[in-house]
Protein backbone atom coordinates (compact mmCIF):
# COMPACT_ATOMS: atom_id res chain seq x y z
CA UNK A 1 0.00 0.00 0.00
CA UNK A 2 2.75 2.59 0.96
CA UNK A 3 4.46 1.55 -2.36
CA UNK A 4 1.31 2.34 -4.18
CA UNK A 5 1.14 6.01 -2.59
CA UNK A 6 4.28 6.70 -3.42
CA UNK A 7 4.06 5.63 -6.90
CA UNK A 8 0.48 8.16 -7.16
CA UNK A 9 2.25 10.71 -5.65
CA UNK A 10 5.42 10.71 -7.32
CA UNK A 11 3.00 10.61 -10.84
CA UNK A 12 0.97 13.47 -9.68
CA UNK A 13 4.17 15.80 -9.05
CA UNK A 14 5.66 14.26 -12.08
CA UNK A 15 2.57 14.95 -14.27
CA UNK A 16 1.09 17.45 -12.50
CA UNK A 17 2.33 20.80 -14.88
CA UNK A 18 2.08 19.33 -17.80
CA UNK A 19 -1.16 19.27 -19.35
CA UNK A 20 -1.22 22.99 -18.49
CA UNK A 21 2.06 24.12 -19.52
CA UNK A 22 2.27 22.33 -22.91
CA UNK A 23 2.22 24.14 -26.08
CA UNK A 24 -1.42 23.18 -27.45
CA UNK A 25 -0.33 25.08 -30.49
CA UNK A 26 1.40 22.61 -32.02
CA UNK A 27 4.70 24.58 -32.99
CA UNK A 28 6.68 22.98 -30.18
CA UNK A 29 6.34 19.30 -30.00
CA UNK A 30 5.75 17.09 -26.65
CA UNK A 31 8.60 14.59 -26.08
CA UNK A 32 7.65 11.26 -26.48
CA UNK A 33 6.10 9.32 -25.11
CA UNK A 34 3.44 12.23 -24.55
CA UNK A 35 3.64 12.59 -20.62
CA UNK A 36 -0.12 13.26 -20.62
CA UNK A 37 -1.03 9.67 -21.07
CA UNK A 38 -0.36 8.02 -18.23
CA UNK A 39 -0.06 4.71 -17.13
CA UNK A 40 -1.29 4.30 -13.39
CA UNK A 41 -1.81 0.27 -13.64
CA UNK A 42 0.82 -1.89 -15.79
CA UNK A 43 -2.34 -3.34 -17.50
CA UNK A 44 -2.50 0.21 -19.51
CA UNK A 45 1.41 0.55 -20.96
CA UNK A 46 0.08 -1.56 -23.72
CA UNK A 47 -2.49 0.11 -25.21
CA UNK A 48 -0.50 3.39 -25.20
CA UNK A 49 0.64 4.32 -28.53
CA UNK A 50 4.33 5.95 -27.89
CA UNK A 51 5.25 7.80 -30.56
CA UNK A 52 1.67 9.32 -30.73
CA UNK A 53 0.71 12.73 -29.11
CA UNK A 54 -2.07 14.43 -28.04
CA UNK A 55 -3.48 17.03 -30.16
CA UNK A 56 -5.73 20.38 -29.83
CA UNK A 57 -7.61 19.79 -33.24
CA UNK A 58 -10.14 22.65 -32.86
CA UNK A 59 -11.25 24.97 -30.39
CA UNK A 60 -13.34 27.91 -30.24
CA UNK A 61 -17.43 25.53 -29.45
CA UNK A 62 -19.04 26.41 -26.81
CA UNK A 63 -19.74 23.15 -24.98
CA UNK A 64 -18.29 20.45 -27.55
CA UNK A 65 -20.36 17.07 -27.22
CA UNK A 66 -21.73 14.33 -29.10
CA UNK A 67 -18.66 13.24 -31.30
CA UNK A 68 -19.39 10.31 -33.94
CA UNK A 69 -17.07 8.91 -36.64
CA UNK A 70 -18.49 8.06 -40.49
CA UNK A 71 -16.48 5.42 -41.77
CA UNK A 72 -17.94 5.40 -45.37
CA UNK A 73 -17.08 9.50 -45.30
CA UNK A 74 -13.73 9.66 -43.43
CA UNK A 75 -14.97 12.35 -41.07
CA UNK A 76 -15.98 13.26 -37.54
CA UNK A 77 -19.18 15.02 -36.18
CA UNK A 78 -19.79 16.66 -33.15
CA UNK A 79 -22.29 19.00 -31.29
CA UNK A 80 -21.72 22.57 -30.60
CA UNK A 81 -25.14 22.67 -28.28
CA UNK A 82 -25.06 26.59 -27.56
CA UNK A 83 -24.24 27.24 -30.81
CA UNK A 84 -27.09 25.68 -32.29
CA UNK A 85 -24.35 23.86 -34.88
CA UNK A 86 -22.69 20.45 -35.79
CA UNK A 87 -19.04 20.56 -37.25
CA UNK A 88 -17.38 17.91 -38.87
CA UNK A 89 -13.40 17.40 -39.06
CA UNK A 90 -11.85 15.95 -42.21
CA UNK A 91 -8.49 13.88 -41.16
CA UNK A 92 -7.14 14.32 -44.65
CA UNK A 93 -6.42 18.09 -44.01
CA UNK A 94 -7.40 19.05 -40.27
CA UNK A 95 -10.42 20.88 -42.16
CA UNK A 96 -13.32 21.96 -39.60
CA UNK A 97 -16.68 23.22 -41.27
CA UNK A 98 -20.10 23.87 -40.15
CA UNK A 99 -21.99 20.41 -41.05
CA UNK A 100 -25.43 22.05 -39.83
CA UNK A 101 -26.69 24.64 -38.44
CA UNK A 102 -29.82 25.15 -36.48
CA UNK A 103 -28.91 21.55 -35.10
CA UNK A 104 -32.29 21.54 -32.69
CA UNK A 105 -29.43 22.24 -29.86
CA UNK A 106 -28.23 18.78 -30.58
CA UNK A 107 -26.16 16.69 -28.10
CA UNK A 108 -25.12 13.11 -28.77
CA UNK A 109 -24.48 12.11 -32.13
CA UNK A 110 -24.59 8.21 -33.73
CA UNK A 111 -24.64 6.38 -37.04
CA UNK A 112 -26.92 3.44 -37.80
CA UNK A 113 -26.01 0.40 -40.09
CA UNK A 114 -27.07 1.76 -42.82
CA UNK A 115 -24.77 4.91 -41.89
CA UNK A 116 -27.34 7.53 -41.31
CA UNK A 117 -26.48 9.89 -38.77
CA UNK A 118 -28.90 9.74 -35.68
CA UNK A 119 -29.01 12.98 -33.37
CA UNK A 120 -30.71 13.65 -29.76
CA UNK A 121 -32.07 17.07 -29.85
CA UNK A 122 -32.68 19.25 -26.91
CA UNK A 123 -34.50 22.06 -28.06
CA UNK A 124 -36.96 20.14 -29.67
CA UNK A 125 -36.74 17.44 -27.00
CA UNK A 126 -36.45 14.48 -29.55
CA UNK A 127 -34.11 11.79 -31.82
CA UNK A 128 -34.38 12.19 -35.66
CA UNK A 129 -32.56 10.61 -38.42
CA UNK A 130 -30.90 12.44 -41.35
CA UNK A 131 -31.61 9.94 -44.38
CA UNK A 132 -29.57 9.97 -47.04
CA UNK A 133 -31.45 11.84 -49.25
CA UNK A 134 -31.57 15.01 -46.91
CA UNK A 135 -34.69 14.35 -45.29
CA UNK A 136 -34.75 14.11 -41.67
CA UNK A 137 -37.39 11.73 -40.12
CA UNK A 138 -38.05 12.07 -36.20
CA UNK A 139 -37.50 8.51 -34.45
CA UNK A 140 -38.76 9.45 -31.42
CA UNK A 141 -40.09 12.62 -29.51
CA UNK A 142 -42.94 11.53 -26.73
CA UNK A 143 -43.49 8.45 -24.21
CA UNK A 144 -46.99 7.85 -22.65
CA UNK A 145 -48.20 11.27 -24.43
CA UNK A 146 -45.82 13.42 -22.85
CA UNK A 147 -42.94 15.18 -24.54
CA UNK A 148 -39.36 13.81 -23.63
CA UNK A 149 -37.63 15.90 -21.74
CA UNK A 150 -34.36 16.23 -23.63
CA UNK A 151 -32.69 13.04 -25.36
CA UNK A 152 -28.82 13.24 -24.64
CA UNK A 153 -26.82 10.09 -25.99
CA UNK A 154 -27.26 6.62 -28.02
CA UNK A 155 -26.21 3.70 -29.48
CA UNK A 156 -27.20 1.03 -32.10
CA UNK A 157 -27.56 -2.47 -31.56
CA UNK A 158 -27.09 -4.95 -34.09
CA UNK A 159 -30.83 -5.98 -34.30
CA UNK A 160 -31.44 -1.89 -35.66
CA UNK A 161 -32.55 -0.96 -32.03
CA UNK A 162 -31.68 2.54 -31.07
CA UNK A 163 -30.65 2.93 -27.27
CA UNK A 164 -30.89 6.45 -25.87
CA UNK A 165 -30.76 8.14 -22.27
CA UNK A 166 -33.17 11.38 -21.77
CA UNK A 167 -31.90 12.88 -18.59
CA UNK A 168 -33.39 16.27 -19.74
CA UNK A 169 -30.44 18.86 -19.39
CA UNK A 170 -31.60 20.63 -22.68
CA UNK A 171 -34.69 21.49 -20.68
CA UNK A 172 -33.36 22.95 -17.71
CA UNK A 173 -31.40 26.13 -19.16
CA UNK A 174 -32.07 27.79 -22.35
CA UNK A 175 -27.98 27.60 -23.27
CA UNK A 176 -28.56 24.23 -24.23
CA UNK A 177 -32.10 24.06 -25.46
CA UNK A 178 -35.72 25.35 -24.43
CA UNK A 179 -35.89 25.89 -20.50
CA UNK A 180 -39.05 24.30 -19.66
CA UNK A 181 -40.90 21.55 -17.51
CA UNK A 182 -39.48 17.55 -17.30
CA UNK A 183 -42.60 15.76 -17.50
CA UNK A 184 -41.05 12.21 -17.65
CA UNK A 185 -39.20 10.59 -14.89
CA UNK A 186 -35.36 10.55 -16.34
CA UNK A 187 -34.88 6.80 -17.91
CA UNK A 188 -33.11 4.94 -20.72
CA UNK A 189 -35.36 4.48 -23.56
CA UNK A 190 -35.40 1.58 -26.57
CA UNK A 191 -36.78 2.13 -30.11
CA UNK A 192 -37.73 -1.19 -31.80
CA UNK A 193 -36.37 -1.13 -35.63
CA UNK A 194 -39.29 -2.77 -36.91
CA UNK A 195 -42.47 -1.08 -35.33
CA UNK A 196 -40.89 1.69 -33.87
CA UNK A 197 -42.41 1.23 -30.83
CA UNK A 198 -40.52 2.90 -28.03
CA UNK A 199 -39.85 0.98 -24.19
CA UNK A 200 -38.53 2.60 -21.33
CA UNK A 201 -35.64 -0.05 -20.83
CA UNK A 202 -34.50 1.76 -16.94
CA UNK A 203 -35.44 4.55 -14.77
CA UNK A 204 -33.47 4.01 -11.92
CA UNK A 205 -30.60 6.43 -12.94
CA UNK A 206 -30.78 10.02 -11.38
CA UNK A 207 -29.48 11.83 -14.81
CA UNK A 208 -28.95 8.79 -17.50
CA UNK A 209 -26.32 10.51 -19.31
CA UNK A 210 -23.45 8.34 -21.98
CA UNK A 211 -24.08 4.78 -22.73
CA UNK A 212 -22.47 2.58 -24.49
CA UNK A 213 -22.81 -1.50 -25.54
CA UNK A 214 -19.34 -3.74 -24.35
CA UNK A 215 -17.91 -5.57 -27.67
CA UNK A 216 -20.13 -8.37 -27.55
CA UNK A 217 -23.60 -6.10 -26.89
CA UNK A 218 -24.46 -8.58 -24.14
CA UNK A 219 -23.91 -5.66 -21.58
CA UNK A 220 -24.82 -1.69 -21.27
CA UNK A 221 -22.58 0.92 -19.96
CA UNK A 222 -24.67 3.58 -18.50
CA UNK A 223 -23.16 6.75 -16.94
CA UNK A 224 -25.23 8.56 -14.16
CA UNK A 225 -24.26 12.30 -13.91
CA UNK A 226 -26.93 12.63 -10.73
CA UNK A 227 -25.77 11.85 -7.53
CA UNK A 228 -23.50 9.55 -6.47
CA UNK A 229 -22.15 9.98 -10.20
CA UNK A 230 -21.34 6.21 -11.19
CA UNK A 231 -20.61 4.24 -14.16
CA UNK A 232 -23.58 1.50 -13.96
CA UNK A 233 -23.21 -1.79 -16.08
CA UNK A 234 -26.50 -4.36 -17.14
CA UNK A 235 -26.61 -7.22 -18.48
CA UNK A 236 -28.49 -6.92 -22.32
CA UNK A 237 -31.05 -9.72 -22.09
CA UNK A 238 -32.40 -11.13 -25.06
CA UNK A 239 -31.22 -8.17 -26.94
CA UNK A 240 -34.29 -5.99 -26.01
CA UNK A 241 -34.36 -5.60 -21.87
CA UNK A 242 -31.92 -4.91 -19.36
CA UNK A 243 -31.20 -7.32 -16.09
CA UNK A 244 -30.52 -5.97 -12.94
CA UNK A 245 -27.75 -2.74 -12.14
CA UNK A 246 -24.68 -3.20 -10.50
CA UNK A 247 -22.29 -0.52 -10.07
CA UNK A 248 -18.95 -1.03 -12.74
CA UNK A 249 -16.90 2.07 -11.37
CA UNK A 250 -16.74 4.65 -9.06
CA UNK A 251 -15.90 8.19 -11.05
CA UNK A 252 -12.56 8.91 -8.20
CA UNK A 253 -10.15 10.12 -9.82
CA UNK A 254 -6.16 8.58 -8.89
CA UNK A 255 -3.82 11.98 -9.19
CA UNK A 256 -6.71 14.32 -7.85
CA UNK A 257 -10.12 14.21 -6.51
CA UNK A 258 -11.91 16.60 -4.71
CA UNK A 259 -14.86 15.94 -2.51
CA UNK A 260 -16.71 13.89 -4.94
CA UNK A 261 -17.43 17.04 -7.51
CA UNK A 262 -16.19 15.09 -10.72
CA UNK A 263 -17.83 12.49 -12.84
CA UNK A 264 -18.20 11.08 -16.10
CA UNK A 265 -20.10 11.87 -18.94
CA UNK A 266 -19.52 9.70 -22.26
CA UNK A 267 -18.28 6.18 -22.58
CA UNK A 268 -16.88 3.85 -25.04
CA UNK A 269 -15.33 0.14 -25.02
CA UNK A 270 -12.55 -0.92 -27.06
CA UNK A 271 -12.36 -4.18 -28.64
CA UNK A 272 -10.96 -6.33 -25.61
CA UNK A 273 -13.75 -4.68 -23.36
CA UNK A 274 -11.65 -1.66 -21.92
CA UNK A 275 -13.86 0.95 -20.92
CA UNK A 276 -12.56 4.87 -21.53
CA UNK A 277 -14.97 7.09 -20.27
CA UNK A 278 -14.64 10.99 -20.28
CA UNK A 279 -14.10 13.08 -16.97
CA UNK A 280 -14.04 16.59 -15.52
CA UNK A 281 -15.40 19.17 -13.31
CA UNK A 282 -12.13 18.61 -11.31
CA UNK A 283 -8.96 20.48 -12.79
CA UNK A 284 -5.40 19.18 -13.36
CA UNK A 285 -4.96 15.53 -12.60
CA UNK A 286 -8.46 14.56 -13.22
CA UNK A 287 -9.95 16.12 -16.24
CA UNK A 288 -9.94 14.19 -19.16
CA UNK A 289 -10.04 10.81 -20.22
CA UNK A 290 -10.23 7.40 -17.60
CA UNK A 291 -9.36 4.15 -18.84
CA UNK A 292 -10.98 0.96 -17.00
CA UNK A 293 -10.47 -2.75 -17.38
CA UNK A 294 -13.78 -4.84 -18.09
CA UNK A 295 -13.70 -5.58 -14.32
CA UNK A 296 -13.94 -1.60 -13.18
CA UNK A 297 -10.47 -0.62 -11.98
CA UNK A 298 -9.08 2.58 -12.77
CA UNK A 299 -5.91 1.93 -14.81
CA UNK A 300 -5.20 5.00 -17.31
CA UNK A 301 -5.30 8.45 -17.56
CA UNK A 302 -5.12 10.90 -20.29
CA UNK A 303 -4.81 14.24 -18.85
CA UNK A 304 -6.60 17.04 -20.57
CA UNK A 305 -6.52 20.97 -19.45
CA UNK A 306 -9.97 21.52 -19.97
CA UNK A 307 -13.33 19.67 -18.53
CA UNK A 308 -14.27 16.35 -20.76
CA UNK A 309 -17.88 15.38 -22.38
CA UNK A 310 -17.48 12.72 -24.36
CA UNK A 311 -15.66 10.25 -27.11
CA UNK A 312 -15.37 7.80 -29.41
CA UNK A 313 -13.02 6.00 -31.80
CA UNK A 314 -12.19 6.85 -35.39
CA UNK A 315 -10.07 6.79 -38.04
CA UNK A 316 -10.01 4.21 -40.73
CA UNK A 317 -8.54 1.34 -38.52
CA UNK A 318 -10.84 3.27 -35.40
CA UNK A 319 -7.89 3.41 -32.94
CA UNK A 320 -7.44 7.04 -33.04
CA UNK A 321 -9.71 8.15 -29.94
CA UNK A 322 -11.38 11.54 -30.42
CA UNK A 323 -12.31 13.74 -27.55
CA UNK A 324 -14.78 16.71 -26.69
CA UNK A 325 -13.78 18.61 -24.23
CA UNK A 326 -15.65 21.82 -23.28
CA UNK A 327 -14.21 24.06 -25.86
CA UNK A 328 -11.82 21.87 -27.97
CA UNK A 329 -11.84 18.95 -30.14
CA UNK A 330 -8.51 16.66 -29.00
CA UNK A 331 -7.45 13.55 -30.51
CA UNK A 332 -4.91 10.54 -29.56
CA UNK A 333 -4.17 7.11 -31.59
CA UNK A 334 -4.03 4.09 -28.80
CA UNK A 335 -2.72 0.68 -29.09
CA UNK A 336 -6.19 -0.90 -29.33
CA UNK A 337 -9.71 -0.18 -31.09
CA UNK A 338 -12.78 0.39 -30.84
CA UNK A 339 -15.49 -2.16 -30.23
CA UNK A 340 -17.84 -0.52 -32.78
CA UNK A 341 -17.70 1.13 -35.69
CA UNK A 342 -18.51 5.28 -34.13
Amino acid sequence: MNNRRAFLATLASSAAASAFARDWTGLVPERYPDPDVIALEPEFSRLIQGNSPIRRLHTGMLWAEGPAWNGSGNYLVWSDIPNNAQLRYLPEDGHVSVMRNNSGNSNGNTFDWQGRQISFEHANRRVVRYELDGKVTVLADTFDGKPFNAPNDGAVHPDGGLWFTDPGYGSMMDYEGNKGELHLKEAVYRIDPAAGKIEKVTDELAKPNGLCFSPDYKKLYVVDTGAPKNILVYDVVDGVKLGKSRVFAINKGALADKAGKGGSDGVRCDVDGNVWASAGWVGDGYDGVHVFTPEGKLMGHIKLPETTSNLCFGGPKRNRLFITASQSLYSVHVNTRGAHFC
